[in-house]
């Protein structure tokens, strides 16, 4: 008797196993408390793994019946597990290549302390090289609730330069540093900033935006830079440091003075030695201001949505590719988020340079982020969009703004009836108290409207922004988050926008990967979900509140494989490498500073 093609095709599909059926785990974690964040936020004390996926969780006496010979068996020793961090807006890849030259001041709780380790990386610090804060601190989180004056930071570090960048508002170069950049009377302002100068007429160090940040970075970007291994060291130096925190994935938003595809060598070249430890979809920023246009053309011409080194399937390579254009689009778009000065008025060529890229990106279905801050941006960004809706629809294409601190309802409206979705960070930690002397108690409490956000029912990503507008540790989004509160102790939110702490993990979870539409195999830890997790160094679910900002990973697996952990779990993970060069701040001091 001859058996149909249908019928043969039914009987194999019905004979292959379903996920996890007949198999054995490659590794195993049992006597924890794991939230799995899933639709009933179960909670299980044991999880299985293989191929990179969770095989199944449960009591820890059944999941150990998966193990064989080969199973990496892991004793949480009672601590909570939650599915990995995923940052919807970091700038992992510009950062990544900086981070062994940087001291970071992200933590660090008294000013005394932050001048103290100045000074000490001043003297370590060869010749040629310079000092450098880069942001991710602000005054208010210091225990004098002020910010350092130039002479201390010169008493602190003397001949050798020295540049402090504090948030995207101003920076701080000592002596030697306007020296080494012959900054001197005669040095003009750039457009928009400002070179702050004495009654004499000589800059005092004191560089300021007002508001646009290219001041700033412009300047950070003539520092010198690190040798291509040393590149390599550092990006897996920060990767590190984002893992020890529970991060397992991160959007990265592109960032000035990050060009492609000069500037993506060093994580092409991870990826392709499947040397990454952190899923890393990312944004292509436009650079120079009237070449935007150009730019986007070109680069719809070299490279596909989702295209990537990652692209051969590999179990042992993480997402690494190109996810879509943002967050600048065109330069004349730039709403700069410095709260100590006035609003920026945007251009009235915006809206036409805006339109041309838009539509560009619209007719080839290219995802898209915008950077907006306050609401008089979004309303004409919004007004652009449904412009290019009208003529060319969205149809479904995945867009959605950055920030948004002061989006109205209004606006929030038309975001949802344009299916976009929003992306917001943690910066009010940073600036409230600047937001609110600027703007007031009354507008700074309802910055961000979560509520009306979840009402509507649009799609919301929690990030951080690092590394230098905010910090990049997501615990203090996190506390932010549950607890309206800015570093310095400042509760300014109004408690119809605060969260609870399961909805705020879930916004850095599954939120994260909603925005993208990469949400069904991601964001909470069940069968068929990515293995992508960590073991956490106390119960976020239950610490006191100003513990939340302690908190750190104890070990964090990516994919199936431990790629941190610290001295209680260091069998599992690989020793981690010194940064080089030797005299990196990272090797003193490390990244986040913990209390």
């Amino acid at each position: 008797m001859k058996l149909s093609f249908k019928l043969i095709a039914f009987l194999l599909i019905i004979s292959l196993p379903v996920f996890g059926q007949n198999k054995k785990a490659t590794l195993i974690v049992h006597n924890a408390i794991i939230h799995t964040l899933d639709n009933k936020n179960t909670v299980v004390e044991a999880m299985a793994v293989a191929d990179g996926k969770i095989l199944k969780t449960g009591k820890s006496s059944e999941i150990l019946k998966l193990k064989d010979k080969k199973t990496t068996i892991i004793d949480a020793k009672g601590r909570t597990i939650i599915p990995g961090i995923f940052d919807s807006h970091m700038h992992i890849i510009r950062g990544g290549r900086f981070y062994n030259t940087e001291l970071r001041w992200d933590g660090v709780r008294s000013l005394k302390r932050a001048l103290a380790m100045l000074k000490e990386q001043a003297q370590r610090t060869p010749k040629g090289q310079w000092v450098r804060v880069v942001g991710g601190w602000n005054a208010y989180q210091f225990e004098e609730k002020r910010l350092p004056t130039l002479a201390e930071i010169n008493d602190a570090t003397g001949e050798v330069p020295t540049f402090i960048l504090h948030l995207y508002g101003h920076a701080y170069l000592n002596k030697a540093g306007l020296e080494a950049l012959k900054i001197d009377s005669n040095t003009p302002n750039p457009n928009a900033g400002l070179i702050e100068k004495d009654p004499n007429g000589n800059p005092t160090g004191l560089l300021v935006a007002e508001p646009n940040a290219f001041i700033l970075y412009s300047t950070l970007a003539k520092l010198p830079e690190l040798t291509q291994e040393e590149k390599f060291n550092s990006t897996k130096q920060f990767m590190t440091e984002m893992n020890r925190l529970g991060v397992t994935a991160i959007m990265d938003a592109g960032g000035g003075f990050q060009n492609f595809p000069d500037d993506y060598g060093v994580t092409n070249g991870l990826c392709k030695d499947s040397d990454l430890t952190v899923r890393m979809p990312y944004y292509l920023f436009a650079q120079k201001a009237g070449t935007e246009l150009n730019d986007y053309t070109k680069w719809m011409q070299t490279v596909e949505i989702g295209e990537g080194c990652d692209d051969d399937h590999h179990s042992d390579k993480v997402e690494y590719h190109v996810q879509g254009a943002g967050e600048n689009l065109v330069m004349s778009a730039g709403d700069f988020e410095n709260f100590d000065k006035p609003r920026p008025e945007l251009s009235p060529a915006m809206e036409g340079q805006l339109k041309e890229v838009l539509s560009l990106l619209v007719k080839n279905r290219w995802p898209f982020r915008i950077h907006a801050t306050y609401n008089e941006s979004i309303t004409r960004f919004l007004n652009v969009i449904e412009d290019i809706n009208k003529e060319t629809p969205l149809n479904g294409l995945l867009w959605f703004f950055d920030h948004a601190e002061t989006v109205s309802t209004e606006n929030l409206k038309r975001i949802k009836a344009l299916n976009g979705g929003i992306a917001i960070q943690h910066r009010m930690a940073y600036q409230g108290e600047s937001f609110i002397k600027r703007y007031g108690k009354t507008a700074a409490s309802n910055t961000v409207p979560l509520k009306k956000m979840f009402e509507l029912g649009i799609k919301v990503g929690m990030g951080t922004d690092g590394t230098r507008v905010a910090s990049y540790n997501p615990w203090v989004g996190l506390y932010w988050l549950t607890t309206g509160k800015t570093l310095g102790g400042l509760k300014y939110m109004n408690d119809e926008n605060i969260v609870d702490r399961n909805t705020a993990l879930k916004l850095f979870t599954y939120g994260s990967a909603q925005l993208i539409n990469i949400e069904k195999d991601r964001g909470m830890l069940a069968s068929g979900k990515l293995a992508d997790f960590a073991i956490l160094s106390d119960d976020y679910f239950s610490t006191s509140e100003e513990k939340i900002l302690n908190i750190e990973s104890k070990l964090t697996v990516v994919n199936g494989k431990v790629v941190y952990a610290d001295n209680d779990f260091r069998t599992f993970a690989n020793e981690k490498p010194k940064a080089i060069p030797d005299w990196s701040p990272v090797n003193y001091f490390g990244g986040y500073q913990k209390n």
